[in-house]
């Protein structure tokens, strides 16, 4: 506040006038402070029902994979022999058992060029021209439908540069480069395996004779070429083929050979539990820390005093009775004997039929492991029966409650425009209670001026008046 430098001249000088307005001024904004710890209220409440929204987005999602089929179907696959054969079972594969013997494994095509002296020097010009394809026998290739690659081959390029040019080309086709005492060869290596991955090599000399063992022809003339092949195997006595040593899709599952085999390897398939267990743990790790938060938020401390943030808001408290009722709900497809989680082990912690202070749940696990064995009806209760609808299910049940709750027109975009607007009002608040203090300032600082001035002419006509009294008196 602007002090008055003359103020006081003509009320004697003494008062601190300065003081006297600012002491006004304070008074007027004594509402301000209330104001900006009720902000600090809001915005508080603002974050804590934000960590409460995260953590209902969390159970939600954990409530989603229980509806969702891929958890249900889990199953695991064995081999009785895994230096030869491993395996690999696709959700929803049927239990089941087979046995597999492994004759060959499969290969990529390969060649090598006779060897080339002096090592180091240019082969010769011309062109060479890759092809992807098949061979039915050593003198039938069949083209496939990738383009043929050409290769152009300068009379400086070594088997080094053609090499690279090779591999360059993205042909289908890696090269190496092989040195002895004999020389250089040239080294090819199909980059798939299998009867369709072979390849074909083609040259066209500069020379004008593309067969003979001079020029670049001889990287072709006196080459020797091991054809690819396919893996060979029998399952149960019936025999399978594949491009790969992995064969795909046998009854579900997905074995690879790793080695050709003496006796049958039995492969054996069951039911897997587990993913249905972890997703459950899942669903209650969330809605506990979900749980523990609003108990933390709203809870009242009667050794310290003190209550919770949200202690007392029927918001807060209308929220976790709505996930605990939803948690009770029973399913539309379950049987009499499976109605709702508790009838699969999820329970509270202070154990069933006991009263649970907390609210929190765990997994009884043999309860748990005694509903698995019959596991199409447990899914049934939990996700609904396959065809029908999800939201039969319990977790159906809770995932629809959590969505609506997260909705943007739901609980938590509610409560956020209720504290919005009254952030809005309190901002709109604090305003007015500064602008009443600064006119009140403004006023004061007038009126203390006036009064100034009013008071240093009457001390002057006090001063005159003085004076001509004792000039009468003297006279």
């Amino acid at each position: 506040m602007a002090s008055f430098s003359s103020i006081g001249v003509g009320l004697g000088g003494g008062v601190d006038v300065n003081k006297l307005i600012q002491s006004s001024v304070d008074a007027a904004l004594m509402p301000k402070q209330a104001l900006q710890t009720e902000a600090a209220t809001v915005q508080a409440k603002i974050s804590a029902f934000g960590q409460l929204k995260s953590l209902v987005s969390a159970f939600s999602d954990a409530a989603g994979k229980l509806t969702s089929v891929t958890g249900w179907n889990g199953v695991t696959a064995a081999s009785s022999n895994t230096t030869a054969i491993t395996v690999a079972a696709t959700g929803g594969a049927a239990a089941t058992s087979f046995s597999v013997e492994v004759q060959g494994l499969a290969k990529a095509q390969t060649s090598m060029s006779a060897p080339l002296l002096p090592t180091g020097s240019p082969v010769g010009a011309g062109s060479l021209r890759l092809e992807l394809g098949k061979w039915s026998d050593p003198a039938t290739f069949t083209p496939g439908t990738a383009a043929a690659v050409d290769i152009a081959v300068s009379a400086t390029d070594k088997l080094s540069d053609i090499a690279g040019k090779i591999n360059g080309a993205n042909a289908g086709v890696t090269a190496t480069i092989l040195s002895d005492a004999s020389g250089e060869r040239l080294l090819l290596r199909s980059k798939g395996t299998g009867e369709e991955a072979g390849f074909r090599l083609g040259v066209t000399d500069a020379d004008g004779t593309h067969i003979d063992n001079t020029g670049l022809s001889r990287l072709v003339a006196g080459a020797t070429v091991d054809y690819g092949v396919n893996a060979k195997a029998t399952v149960n006595g019936v025999a399978v083929t594949s491009s790969t040593n992995a064969f795909t899709n046998v009854a579900g599952v997905t074995f690879t050979a790793l080695q050709t085999t003496t006796a049958a390897v039995d492969v054996t398939v069951s039911k897997d539990n587990s993913p249905v267990r972890k997703n459950l743990d899942d669903f209650v790790k969330t809605y506990n820390a979900l749980n523990q938060a609003l108990n933390q938020i709203t809870k009242y401390d009667k050794d310290n005093k003190a209550a919770g943030l949200l202690q007392g808001d029927s918001a807060a408290v209308s929220l976790q009775n709505t996930l605990r009722g939803a948690l009770q709900s029973l399913s539309s497809s379950g049987t009499p004997a499976l109605r709702n989680l508790a009838d699969i082990g999820v329970v509270s912690v202070g154990g069933l039929g006991q009263v649970n202070p907390t609210g929190d749940l765990m997994i009884d696990s043999k309860k748990f492991d005694k509903a698995m064995e019959n596991p199409d009806a447990v899914r049934a209760m939990v996700r609904g029966t396959d065809g029908g609808n999800v939201a039969d299910g319990s977790a159906g049940k809770i995932k629809a409650v959590t969505d609506k709750l997260l909705a943007t027109d739901g609980y938590f975009a509610s409560k956020d425009k209720v504290f919005q607007s009254a952030l809005k009002r309190n901002s709109k608040d604090v305003r007015l209670v500064e602008d009443r203090a600064s006119r009140l300032e403004t006023s004061l600082k007038a009126r203390y001026t006036a009064l100034d001035g009013q008071m240093s002419k009457l001390n002057a006509l006090n001063a005159y008046i003085a004076q001509q009294v004792t000039t009468w008196n003297k006279a």
